[in-house]
């Protein structure tokens, strides 16, 4: 993503590494989002304590978000400088259509596991599939609109809208960055105090709303363009720090205290007024500032000029960062069929640490598989 970047035409070039690399610290952090998702998404697992979302209001689904608008706009503002804006919106829809070409065969490949393990009828209300052996008909042609998700697939529907409307981001960046941010930032609070949202089928919204989140995808794609530059010396502030620190000791404290009862008797009542209720379908204020903060915090610690140590643990990140959506996919299925294995064989805790260990394991081999195919591809002719 990073060596598609014009450094004369974006204002955050310097997230690069000088020989002109990727930024080893995003593929890597969506590496480690990657496998918290994957452990998150397995019920009742007692090893969900080692992720993001039990201390603090946000979880990774931030993090994949805003790297995703802050790596969109290195490369695809690299393209406009070198190839103009019909390649670039071309390869913005590219990316789209793969993401939606992903999300119809994982679907396709839930369902089929679904009913390869229930028969059609257990399982289905834990993983919303029962509709595609009720309704099969109406269900596929809602699945086609990005009306109807399985559970855990949802996030990719919010990607596919975010993707094809990017160009537009793009555009009004690169007129006036500010005015854009202003202009994200005013439909998130449409939200915040309308609750506009996507309706789904059969009924409701599209979980991770769009007109809410769009705005961490904005946030990260200004801090690409012109944000770094702007903010680098407030970043640098240590009183910033320490409100940041602040706010992450606070947030993890009402986190603990949905977990430890004990602890609710330590926060006063007009403070979980004010908060509460926290939707993560709106992205609630509260969570943007827990991510911002936690993410100004481990820039702070991660120095721009980070190569990383090239060890075994951190590759294994950073391969399965280099294909987040064949991970995330397969995370997905690995997910469901630990749930079965806690179901149907032991619900302890050397089964739930296997599950985790060994779905772990199988993402790293499959995404280092994936990027030593495509080093060694090389695209021939289209026959079909």
């Amino acid at each position: 993503m990073g060596s598609d970047l014009a450094p004369a035409q974006t204002g955050g070039a310097d997230v690069q590494h000088r020989n002109g690399g990727r930024d080893l610290r995003l593929d890597a952090c969506r590496g480690l989002a990657l496998w918290f998702i994957f452990v998150d998404h397995v019920p009742d697992n007692s090893l969900a304590w080692l992720t993001l979302r039990n201390y603090g209001f946000s979880d990774t689904s931030e993090v994949f978000v805003f790297v995703s608008g802050y790596t969109c706009m290195l490369a695809y503002g690299g393209t406009l400088a070198t190839q103009g804006w019909a390649t670039t919106v071309l390869r913005v829809l590219r990316r789209a259509w793969e993401i939606y070409a992903a999300f119809l065969v994982l679907l396709l490949a839930y369902a089929a596991l679904v009913w390869v393990v229930g028969g059609g009828t257990r399982f289905v209300d834990e993983t919303n599939t029962g509709f595609f052996f009720r309704e099969p008909g109406p269900t596929l042609v809602h699945v086609a609109l990005l009306q109807f998700a399985p559970v855990n697939t949802d996030i990719l529907l919010t990607f596919v809208i975010l993707r094809i409307c990017f160009p537009v981001v793009i555009w009004l960046m690169m007129r006036s960055a500010t005015s854009m941010l202003a202009l994200s930032f005013l439909l998130y609070l449409m939200v915040q105090l309308f609750s506009w949202q996507v309706p789904a089928w059969p009924s409701g919204e599209l979980y991770f709303n769009p007109f809410a989140w769009q705005f961490l995808l904005v946030i990260g794609a200004w801090y690409a363009y012109v944000g770094a530059s702007h903010l680098r010396p407030i970043l640098n502030s240590r009183a910033l720090l320490l409100i940041a620190l602040a706010y992450l000791a606070f947030s993890l404290l009402m986190a603990l205290s949905w977990e430890f009862k004990s602890l609710e008797s330590l926060i006063p009542h007009a403070i979980t007024d004010l908060i509460y209720p926290i939707y993560k379908s709106h992205l609630a204020p509260v969570r943007l500032l827990h991510f911002l903060s936690l993410a100004f915090v481990v820039s702070r610690l991660a120095p721009l000029e980070w190569k990383g140590p090239v060890r075994p643990l951190m590759t294994a990140m950073i391969r399965c960062g280099e294909n987040s959506l064949s991970m995330y996919c397969l995370g997905v299925l690995l997910a469901f069929l630990g749930q079965v294995m806690l179901t149907d064989v032991s619900s302890s805790f050397a089964m739930q640490l296997a599950i985790s260990l060994a779905g772990i394991a199988i993402m790293v081999v499959a995404a280092t598989l994936l990027t030593w195919e495509s080093q060694l591809d090389r695209r021939g002719p289209r026959l079909f």
